[in-house]
C-alpha cells in the first residue's frame, strides 16, 4: 500500500468537492444561525439560551450529514456511471488505495466543514451573551465528525454497487437506524417478546449505534461524559469506519467493470 498514491486521490476528491463549491454550506449555516438568533428571542421566551445552544449542533449535524450523504454516494458511482472507472483499474493503484483515498478526500473536506460551522456557533454564541462551557462543545463537533466519517464510509459502500438514488436512501436509512437501533433494544426488552427481542439484538450488533457519538444533549448542560467513555465510542466509530471501508474495497475489486 502506498501513501503516495492514497494522497493523491484524497487530494483529487479534495479538490474536486471544493470546485462543487460544498463550502457554501459554511456561509448557509451563518446565515441559519443569524437569522436563529434574531428570531428565537421571539418565539422561545425564557428558554431562548438552551434552545439556541441545543439549535446550532443540531443543524451543524444536519448538514455535514447531507453533504456526507450526496457526495460520498457519487465519489465512486460516478466514476462507474461516467465509466472513468475503466481509466482507474489500468493504473498501478490497489482497490485499497482508491477506497482509502477517496474516503480520505472526503473525510478532509467534512473536517473543514465541522471547524467552520463550529466556529461560527461559538462566534454567534458570544454575540447573543449566552453563557457555554467551551470544551463540551468542542467534544460534541469532533465525535460529530467521526459519526460522519462513519457515515461516508457507509455511503461509498453503498455507491459502489447501488444506483446513485438507491445509494442515497440506503445511507439516509442507515443513518436513521443507527440512531434509532439503542431506542429498539430498549423498545424490544419492554414488549417482552423473545422473537422481536432476538431480531433487535443481532441488528444492534450489525448496524452501527451512531447514539454512541451523538453528544449534542451533554453540550447543552455543559457535561462532560466520562474519558474511558469518550475514547471508548470513538474506538467504536474507528473500528466501524474501517469495517465498512473493508468491505467496500472487497465488493469494489470484485466488480466487472
Amino acid at each position: 500500500m502506498s501513501l503516495i498514491r492514497i494522497w493523491a486521490v484524497a487530494s483529487n476528491v479534495f479538490r474536486e468537492v471544493m470546485r462543487d463549491r460544498i463550502f457554501f454550506t459554511i456561509g448557509f449555516y451563518g446565515v441559519v444561525m443569524l437569522v436563529a438568533w434574531r428570531l428565537l428571542p421571539a418565539i422561545s421566551g425564557a428558554a431562548q439560551d438552551k434552545i439556541f445552544t441545543d439549535f446550532g449542533p443540531a443543524s451543524a449535524s444536519l448538514l455535514g450529514v447531507v453533504v456526507a450523504i450526496f457526495v460520498g454516494t457519487n465519489l465512486i458511482n460516478k466514476e462507474i456511471e461516467k465509466r472513468t472507472v475503466f481509466t482507474i483499474v489500468t493504473k498501478p493503484i490497489s482497490s485499497l488505495e482508491f477506497i482509502l483515498g477517496k474516503h480520505l478526500g472526503l473525510s478532509a473536506v467534512l473536517a473543514i466543514l465541522v471547524a467552520g460551522m463550529t466556529s461560527i456557533y461559538l462566534i454567534v454564541l458570544s454575540l447573543a451573551q449566552i453563557n457555554y462551557q467551551l470544551v463540551p462543545l468542542l467534544l460534541t463537533a469532533f465525535f460529530l465528525f467521526l459519526e460522519l466519517c462513519l457515515i461516508t464510509a457507509g455511503a461509498l459502500l453503498f455507491g459502489v454497487f447501488t444506483s446513485s438514488i438507491l445509494a442515497i436512501l440506503l445511507t439516509f436509512s442507515l443513518y436513521l437506524v443507527g440512531h434509532l437501533s439503542e431506542g429498539m433494544v430498549k423498545l424490544a426488552g419492554v414488549t417482552k417478546n423473545p422473537g422481536f427481542q432476538q431480531m433487535t439484538d443481532n441488528l444492534y450488533l450489525v448496524l452501527p449505534d451512531l447514539s454512541r457519538l451523538d453528544l449534542k444533549n451533554d453540550a447543552v448542560y455543559g457535561v462532560i461524559p466520562q474519558p474511558d467513555v469518550l475514547l471508548l465510542n470513538a474506538g467504536y466509530a474507528l473500528v466501524y469506519t474501517a469495517a465498512l471501508l473493508v468491505v467496500t474495497t472487497v465488493i469494489f475489486s470484485r466488480r466487472q467493470f
